[in-house]
Parts: structure tokens; C-alpha cells; sequence
């Protein structure tokens, strides 16, 4: 099994597949990636043409169905995440699907339903790479009593600076390609889930300051994913956590991640991945070295090929973590739609 060969097909070819699938895949011994359908035939013989790769799909179901495919990587927008991660554990291929997992909360149960009607194949979600240099370290901290008891998270996030009313449309301001998503909410959520676990309830604010945009033939399109958003979560295992996301405040202090103990304080600057601490005794923060065995890495394309030959689990990251962030992001939207606390799971 360790030597099985893995044969690959490519659904969208987008940024992330080119900068860190196809490069990552054909570094692993024995893997081989035999074709990609990308929106147009015609894109998809450009990307065919500079990688080399041997077939061009007319169609995404022509990729999830080819006998020649031991596997299918996702690299499409999440509107079509479900039924193209459906269509190929049903045609017998284990599953890389790009995130965020799905539009909804109701679409990712049904993915995680149908992975474990498939226990033989392997499915895994791209995780949240923001923060994988520290996760184990700040995880140690937590479990060796560093911080006490943790009493609260504030986590910080911009994207952007002032309002800009005249930027282009993009595919993550459309509700109907993107969900519930908007910025890097599901991301935080489940890099928090890493550190403490899920929350148990959520409470939110949000807000659309640029309610239309045009796209690049000049059609105007109505926005409804908030550009601000304002939460206030319960987390199971304790902590209260207030997370701000914002694509429209100007000259914003650097993102920062904060977990407040008991007998101890993190902070993780964000832009930098250097972390600070400090305990009940000490007189301030003071940066804390990671060593360079508990500097976690990107190694999606490992992970994934090493679990389909039986070598490792996946853990970064299971469908099951995707439904809990899925449900957390439908929670946020549900909450500022009905100005009230949603509990979770839903």
C-alpha cells in the first residue's frame, strides 16, 4: 500500500491548485496527475498544455468518472463542492475538496453523510494554513496549564482598508457561488476549534456598507455578504470569544489573535506568526521561541495521499470539523438575521 500508485484528476485549476496541489502532488512518489476540467474546455487545454497533462475533461462528470482516476481533487467555488464531492465518492474516488467546505450547513451534513456511506474512501478538506506554525505550540500551552483556565479569545481580522466603493465584483460577494461564507471567518473559526474546540452558541453583528458592485462587463450586482462583521461566541470548553472581521475599516492595527487565562496571557501577531506570553508572575509579554520540530507546516497533498495508502488519518481536515464550521458560519448569519443567540450545533 505504501507504494500504491495514485492516479489524480483536477476540478478547477484556480490559484490554490496551481500554487500548492499540482506542485504538491507531483512531489509525492507515485502520484500522477492524469487530467483537469476546468470551466472551459479552452481553459482547461491551457492548464493541460503548461503542466503536461495527458487528458482534458469537456466536463467535470467526465473527470469524477474516469476509470483512469484513483482520486479527484475539488478546486472549484463552493457552490459546487457538494454534488461534485457526492458525484465522485459514488463513481469510487477518494476526495481532496478545496475550502470552504460548502454553501450551507444542510450541504455539508450531506457530504459528511455521504463520505461515511463511502468508509473505504478517503475524504479531506483543504485546512485553514494561517496558522499552522503555531497551532501544536499554542495547543501544548493550553493542555501544560500555561494560561489556567482560559476565560476569553479576541481575535482581530482585516481585510482591506477603507471603504471601496468602486472595487470589482468578485465570486466571494456572491451568496449563490459563495453561501454563508464571507472573509476569513470559517477559517478562524476552525483554527479556534484547533486551540479550544467548537462553541456552543453564537451571537453576531453584521453589516453590508457596499451593497452593489459591478462586474467586469459592467453589470451592477446586489451584495449581501457583510464586509463587518461583529461576534460573540460561547465556546464549549469554557471561554467567551469575540471575533471582528472587516474589509472596510482603514489604517486597522495589525490582526492579532489574544487568549486570556487565568494565570496566563497569549498573543499571536498575526502578519508575523510570532507569539508572545506572559504569566501571573511576570511583568509583561515576552515572545516565546517554537521550536523547529512544533512548526507545523503545509502538507495537504501528503496528508491526503498518505491516508488513501493507508499510512496516516486525516485530520486536517475531516468532513466532521467542516460541518461544525459550516454550521458556525450559518449560525453568524442566522443570529444578525433574527438579532438573537443561536445555539450550536444546529
Amino acid at each position: 500500500m505504501a507504494n500504491e500508485k495514485i492516479r489524480v484528476a483536477l476540478v478547477g485549476a484556480g490559484a490554490n491548485t496551481k500554487l500548492r496541489h499540482i506542485p504538491g502532488l507531483r512531489a509525492m512518489k507515485g502520484v500522477e496527475i492524469v487530467g483537469v476540467a476546468n470551466r472551459t474546455r479552452e481553459s482547461g487545454e491551457r492548464i493541460a498544455k503548461e503542466y503536461g497533462f495527458p487528458k482534458v475533461y469537456g466536463h467535470w462528470t467526465e473527470a469524477v468518472a474516469d476509470p483512469d482516476a484513483d482520486a479527484v481533487s475539488i478546486g472549484t467555488w463552493p457552490y459546487m463542492h457538494r454534488v461534485m464531492v457526492e458525484a465522485s465518492l459514488e463513481h469510487g474516488k477518494h476526495v481532496l475538496t478545496e475550502a470552504r467546505m460548502a454553501m450551507n450547513a444542510a450541504e455539508a451534513r450531506s457530504m459528511l453523510a455521504a463520505s461515511r456511506a463511502h468508509p473505504e474512501l478517503v475524504t479531506q478538506i483543504v485546512p485553514a494554513p494561517l496558522t499552522l506554525k503555531v497551532d501544536k505550540t499554542i495547543r501544548r500551552l493550553i493542555d501544560e496549564g500555561y494560561l489556567g483556565d482560559v476565560l476569553s479569545l479576541d481575535l482581530v481580522s482585516h481585510l482591506g482598508g477603507f471603504v471601496d466603493r468602486d472595487g470589482p465584483m468578485h465570486w466571494r460577494y456572491d451568496r449563490d457561488l459563495s453561501g454563508y461564507n464571507a472573509m476569513y471567518m470559517g477559517i478562524w473559526y476552525e483554527t479556534l476549534m484547533r486551540w479550544v474546540g467548537p462553541a456552543c452558541s453564537v451571537s453576531a453583528v453584521t453589516r453590508v456598507t457596499v451593497k452593489s458592485r459591478k462586474d467586469a462587463d459592467g453589470k451592477s450586482h446586489t451584495i449581501t455578504i457583510p464586509d463587518h462583521l461583529e461576534i460573540v461566541a460561547e465556546m464549549a470548553s469554557g471561554p467567551v470569544a469575540h471575533m471582528r472581521f472587516s474589509s472596510v475599516t482603514g489604517h486597522p492595527p495589525g490582526d492579532q489573535a489574544w487568549l486570556f487565562g487565568t494565570e496566563g496571557t497569549l498573543r499571536l501577531d498575526v502578519p508575523t506568526m510570532t507569539l508572545h506570553g506572559g504569566r501571573r508572575a511576570d511583568k509583561g509579554l515576552v515572545p516565546i521561541s517554537i521550536p523547529a520540530k512544533d512548526q507545523g507546516s503545509w502538507r495537504v497533498e501528503e496528508e491526503f495521499v498518505n491516508a488513501i495508502r493507508g499510512l496516516e488519518k486525516v485530520t486536517l481536515t475531516a468532513f466532521e470539523d467542516g460541518v461544525r464550521y459550516m454550521e458556525f458560519t450559518e449560525a453568524v448569519t442566522r443570529s444578525a438575521q433574527e438579532r438573537r443567540t443561536i445555539p450550536l450545533p444546529l
